[in-house]
């Protein structure tokens, strides 16, 4: 057989997909073959032969959405997955919502039925493309060979550029069949000179000028920063200038891993689960600096009391974003990193700009008291263990790892307890999906061999995508698996305790409930029951150095609730939890 490693005279819209893929920085692609794209896995063949590029086969088609979303979270490059028509592209639409929803670039790729076949109702017909409209960025229906290379290199630039996001492109299963002559490669730039994109929004020195007045003049300022600092990768800008000014530092769930969790101006996470110290400052602050982040109302909570005292200076790369929750009295739309690399340029540079700390000194005494006044706590209980004490146990045993998580309490916990550096946090933010954490574990892991990588899920989350012990046993993927099992659908246990008269209906997931351990074996995983303190310090210690996967099932305490807490309708200032009576302060090694 002959391997086609080089450009011919006649080729196919399969070939010319993939070579596009390959030219546009793919290496790795998560997906799930079917009979519409049976062509393109053909080519594909090939292309793996030659060792140019490698697909990871998952169990389902929503496992191949969530990796690919995780591999381009951690990588900062666009994810790339493959599905076939009808059912295996409708597998993808959770995964598609949930990028859109967080920024993730994406370039999806669905088989089609034949052109001839479109609107007939054909086996396995769907219309994706029309499914899809509302949560991609930009979507695409190949009807023409000669069209692959422009259109891939262009999903490329639209998935990653301005604000990321999913891109889909469905190929009729004839496209990629048909020959064609003359193939072209077509460049992203190639493209920009004939399309005339623009992402860049540019900010006049005025606006920076003005920025730097209100920072200037703040006795109270706050940095609240989300997901857009660790898109633009200006974590270093970030840290910059929150020690010039001597700014405190609250990040969001997708903000987390942008400021260095451990420096003395890191307040952790604000919002519905956020600490104590953090709520309190941001509804206290009088200068409100929004980093890449949207105001999303788990972050606010009533929104017109939100920030209330404070003036608002919004920094965001999408002007859609600006004035949509709250409106600024200053917005600096572009590139959040260059716009924090303009601050800091002018004042460094500029002596009326410079700022002196002792301006927030007074500040800082008061969230330092809030901080120790009302800490974080861990719960402990004798001869049990606690959901918190697991996650702070595996956070502080595994200081360098990659971390996915699934949804509910062992999310929120995981966000204050684990502490971790720019993109090595992958989870499920604005959609909330369950099942994204070992999906998402497996794409960290592809994209990152040689690091540690640990999801963090419950009894309930881990149960929607466990087909995937298959894919780490076929690509042996040393990941470790902390199921956090309350025998509950936790969080959903939480709001019906705390909300809805204690009627727990339907949020009890003991019947029916695998064996975990038992169940990871057959898949020839080393997995463990831990149940208690002695067990889990002896397990977590001795499998460290352990080179495959492991699963841990913890046993934790079912009646645990995660706080603090702000109730629906109330302001951040308003938490439940935090003067709980049986908790005790557990301090993290460093």
């Amino acid at each position: 057989m002959v391997f086609k490693t080089k450009i011919s005279n006649k080729q196919t819209g399969a070939f010319a997909l993939i070579d596009s893929l390959v030219r546009n920085g793919a290496e790795d692609i998560f997906g799930y073959p079917g009979g519409a794209i049976l062509p393109i896995y053909d080519e594909l063949y090939f292309w793996e032969q030659q060792g140019l590029i490698r697909h990871i086969l998952t169990r389902h088609e929503q496992g191949a959405i969530h990796a690919a979303d995780a591999y381009a979270r951690v990588t900062g490059r666009v994810g790339v997955c493959f599905a076939t028509s009808g059912p295996g592209a409708t597998n993808l639409v959770t995964g598609i919502a949930n990028a859109q929803l967080d920024s993730v670039p994406l370039v999806v790729i669905t088989g089609q039925v034949g052109r001839a076949f479109i609107g007939t109702d054909a086996f396995q017909e769907t219309d994706i493309f029309g499914i899809t409209l509302p949560i991609v960025k930009h979507s695409y229906v190949i009807r023409d060979p000669k069209q692959m290379n422009r259109i891939v290199s262009e999903a490329f630039y639209i998935a990653q550029n301005g604000r990321p996001g999913p891109v889909l492109i469905d190929i009729p299963k004839d496209v990629g069949l048909e020959e064609f002559t003359n193939y072209l490669p077509v460049q992203q730039k190639e493209i920009l000179k004939t399309k005339g994109y623009r992402f860049q929004f540019k900010t006049t020195n005025k606006q920076i000028f003005d920025a730097l007045k209100m920072i200037r003049q703040a006795s109270q300022p706050l940095l609240y920063v989300g997901g857009g600092a660790v898109i633009s990768n200006s974590h270093q800008e970030l840290l910059k200038l929150a020690e010039l000014f001597s700014i405190p530092v609250t990040t969001t769930l997708m903000g987390k891993g942008s400021f260095n969790e451990k420096h003395s101006l890191s307040l952790g996470m604000l919002g519905m689960h956020g600490t104590a110290y953090a709520n309190f400052a941001v509804s206290e602050c009088d200068l409100l600096i929004a980093v890449g982040t949207r105001f999303d109302d788990r972050v606010t909570g009533k929104l017109d009391e939100f920030a209330c005292h404070a003036q608002v200076l919004h920094l965001d790369i999408d002007p859609a974003e600006v004035g949509k929750n709250r409106l600024p009295q200053l917005a600096l739309v572009g590139d959040v990193k260059q716009i924090l690399s303009e601050l800091l340029k002018i004042s460094d540079n500029d002596s009326n700009y410079q700022f002196d700390s002792i301006q927030t000194e007074a500040w800082l005494q008061r969230i330092q008291k809030w901080r120790q006044t009302y800490p974080l706590m861990i719960s402990q209980i004798k001869n049990k263990l606690s959901p918190q004490q697991v996650i702070n146990s595996v956070g502080n045993s595994y200081p360098n790892a990659i971390f996915t998580t699934d949804v509910g309490q062992h999310q929120m916990w995981s966000a204050q307890f684990i502490k971790c550096g720019p993109r090595k946090w992958a989870s499920s933010a604005g959609l909330g999906t369950m099942g994204y954490g070992l999906p998402a574990a497996i794409g960290a892991q592809v994209a990152f061999p040689k690091s540690p990588v640990v999801c963090i899920s419950g009894d309930s989350s881990i149960q929607m995508c466990i087909q995937e012990l298959g894919t780490i046993v076929q690509y042996n993927l040393p990941i470790r698996l902390v199921i956090v099992n309350n025998h509950w659908q936790g969080m959903v246990r939480q709001w019906q305790e705390s909300f809805y008269g204690e009627r727990y209906s339907h949020s009890n997931m003991e019947a029916g409930q695998p064996n975990f351990v038992n169940l990871a074996k057959s898949y020839g995983i080393k997995a463990y029951d831990i149940s208690n303190e002695t067990e889990m310090e002896t397990i977590l210690l001795e499998s460290k150095d352990y080179k495959g996967p492991i699963v841990f099932n913890f046993a934790v305490v079912e009646d645990e609730n995660c706080y603090p807490m702000v109730a629906p309708g109330k302001s951040n200032s308003q938490m439940m939890g935090i003067t709980k009576q049986n908790k005790i302060v557990v301090k993290q090694t460093n």
